[in-house]
């Protein structure tokens, strides 16, 4: 019988954009969103826009939205 890993991280936190459910590692010195790079501008909409922390899907969307090259017209 092989020895138990770590537990795994309990869904206790719900993304206040999509109501999905995950954890936020962040005052455990480590959470996902650490090694996505946000552009100041995203990061200033969000903190305007939201009172706490997305989840990664969200973060990782709202980055490649961003990343988009504007639709000309």
């Amino acid at each position: 019988m092989s020895a138990p890993g770590p537990a795994p991280a309990l869904l206790n936190d719900r993304c206040p954009r999509c109501g999905g459910g995950f954890h936020c590692g962040a005052q455990e010195a480590h959470c996902d969103c650490f090694d996505l790079r946000l552009s100041p501008a995203l990061r200033e909409r969000l903190a305007a826009q939201y009172s706490s922390c997305l989840c990664i899907a969200c973060l990782r969307a709202l980055s490649a939205e961003e990343a988009k090259p504007p639709v000309s017209g």
